[in-house]
């Protein structure tokens, strides 16, 4: 930590693109057993930095330097072959291929002139039992959890004799539990003085895991700072050039009628015996840790899942068992917590998927034929209402940025009215910036009065975003807080379990 010489050094690093300076004179370094942290609004520059790092992109401009001496990458396996490894935020497994296959491809054992196969799996269970990981060797990739495919492309990440290790959002699908375990192995590869470049939107994870931090701002450095002399605060207006005070909205609560009343609902997903209420004019927010069965309680109200007991009442009709297309029609808009799997159609623009809840029914005219006028009037509308540049609308999402991405799977619930949105996981693997633009959202939705519900696992969200909260803790409803009752302690107790009861 206090050599003289950086394991890795960047001397005013830029990289342009036609009409875009994406990194802007950069100067970084990494110290050998340390883990730095990159911080950012999205568009800031850590993903063009780290890509230049790793060899995935070459700089415009400046100097990469690996132990004092400059390099030059051409291409992945350059940074590769001298101890440089990333694990990006996107999976680069081959899904029709096993686990062993993928952490040896490549670099297959042989014998013979054959592959090896006993040996690929041998050398695949001895890697992920180094790394504490659970993983079944032998699976097809394809039949993985996401967080399993994450402890895949982790492990796939170490192989070999790694230096510099980059983590881009590596617990983004992890449990706690998994998080967890990342840490202690990152731990042990500190210890072992491998310098760890780390990117996490996650502020409580920052001080948790980093040593020291640098903050980006429009593709350039804002500064670099020790994890132990900052706080979450001066992250955020050092990353934002705002004070906290102006990411979260003060949201009226004016509460009216019942929209939506949950009575002993239990699901085959886990859920057992929960029971809410949600009115018009507030934000009612959910809590609890990863796997506390707070999103499968609403994936069952929404009829994602199956209901085995229990009973679903919204707008003042039963609904136990409904059809998603029936509760959508019926006024319930429902955002789910995985964009890319289940909320957006990556191929399609914007402007399609913003459209797409519309298609078989208010967009229809005479003889079936899709009103395109009113689509671009009401795509545009909903583009405006979440920030949306108008020159994303005709961009095919999945070159977006995750930021852009969410507010279009945000824009898609602004096209009709509905009684109630419910927001699971808003804000994941977003910007502060983003997350600002959302709020409001949230915010004039309340204020115009609709109802709606917030899952999160972000704490500082639900904290302030809330009139009343209702923690999950093993697929239960453990309490319910209301106002000044609404604070970190009493949350966190009631995640864990306590008897703490409605106050």
């Amino acid at each position: 930590m206090s050599a003289a010489v950086p394991l890795l050094q960047t001397v005013a690093l830029s990289k342009r693109y036609p009409g875009v300076l994406a990194l802007d004179d950069v100067d970084f370094e990494l110290r050998a057993g340390e883990v730095h942290v990159l911080f950012g609004e999205n568009g800031a520059g850590k993903s063009t930095l780290i890509s230049l790092l790793a060899g995935a992109n070459t700089p415009t401009s400046g100097e990469i330097r690996l132990n004092g001496e400059p390099v030059k990458f051409s291409n992945v396996h350059d940074a590769r072959r001298l101890g440089i490894s990333a694990v990006f935020q996107e999976f680069s497994l081959i899904p029709t291929l096993s686990v062993a296959q993928n952490l040896s491809l490549g670099d297959e054992p042989r014998k013979g002139g054959l592959l090896d196969r006993n040996a690929v799996r041998e050398r695949a269970k001895t890697m992920l039992a180094d790394l504490g990981f659970e993983i079944d060797p032998t699976a097809p990739v394809s039949g993985l959890t996401r967080a399993q495919q994450q402890m895949v492309e982790i492990a796939k990440g170490l192989r070999g004799d790694v230096s510099v290790l980059i983590l881009d959002e590596p617990t983004a699908s992890l449990t706690d539990k998994e998080t967890q375990r990342l840490f202690e192995l990152v731990a042990r590869l500190k210890a072992r003085g491998v310098g760890i470049v780390y990117i996490s939107h996650r502020i409580q994870e920052i001080a948790q895991i980093a040593d020291r931090i640098t903050v980006l701002r429009d593709g350039r450095k804002i500064t670099t700072v020790g994890a132990a002399a900052t706080n979450a605060d001066q992250l955020i207006e050092l990353m934002s050039g705002r004070a906290i005070e102006q990411i979260y909205p003060h949201i009226a609560n004016r509460p009216g009628d019942v929209v939506l009343q949950v009575e002993g609902l239990s699901s085959p997903n886990g859920v057992r015996n929960a029971s809410l209420v949600v009115r018009r004019g507030e934000v009612v927010g959910l809590a609890g840790l990863v796997g506390c069965g707070k999103s499968e309680l609403f994936r069952a109200i929404y009829g994602l899942d199956a209901v085995s007991e229990g009973k679903v009442t919204f707008k003042g009709q039963e609904r136990t068992g409904a059809t998603v297309r029936k509760l959508l029609d019926e006024g319930l808009f429902y955002l789910p917590p995985d964009r890319k799997a289940e909320g957006l159609v990556l191929g399609f623009t914007s402007h399609a998927n913003i459209t797409l809840p519309l298609v078989s029914g208010p967009l229809r005219g005479h003889g079936g034929w899709l009103r395109k006028r009113l689509a671009r009037k009401l795509s545009a509308e909903a583009a405006a209402r979440v920030e949306l540049a108008p020159r994303n609308l005709d961009r095919p999402v999945a070159l977006l940025s995750g930021g852009n991405q969410q507010k279009v799977l945000f824009g898609k619930g602004m096209t009709r009215e509905a009684a109630l949105y419910v927001f699971d996981e808003p804000t994941v693997g977003v910007d502060v910036g983003t997350r600002s633009a959302l709020y409001k959202v949230i915010q004039s939705l309340c204020e115009g009065g609709a109802a709606v519900v917030v899952i999160s696992s972000d704490l500082p969200e639900v904290l302030h975003l809330s009139h009343r909260v209702y923690v999950m803790c093993r697929g239960e409803i453990a309490g319910e807080l209301q106002g000044e009752a609404i604070n970190e302690s009493r949350v966190l107790n009631l995640f864990f379990g306590s008897n703490e009861s409605k106050s």
